[in-house]
């Protein structure tokens, strides 16, 4: 049973430690993905698109 609790007491003490992002950092890091996966997005596409035009070309 001490184990337990000792083991809740220094989960309570790391807890302490951390540091929460505050609203703004959520905010930005939320525009940075969507920017991120939109870019990558765009560039598989406009791949995708060359690939297509240029198999099309070869086949017919």
């Amino acid at each position: 049973m001490e184990k337990l609790l000792s083991y809740f007491r220094l989960s309570k003490a790391e807890l302490a430690k951390v540091i929460f992002p505050v609203k703004e950092q959520v905010r930005n890091a939320y525009i940075t993905v969507f920017v991120v996966v939109f870019v990558v997005a765009l560039f598989l596409w406009i791949v995708d698109l060359i690939m297509f035009y240029s198999l099309s070309f070869i086949v017919s």
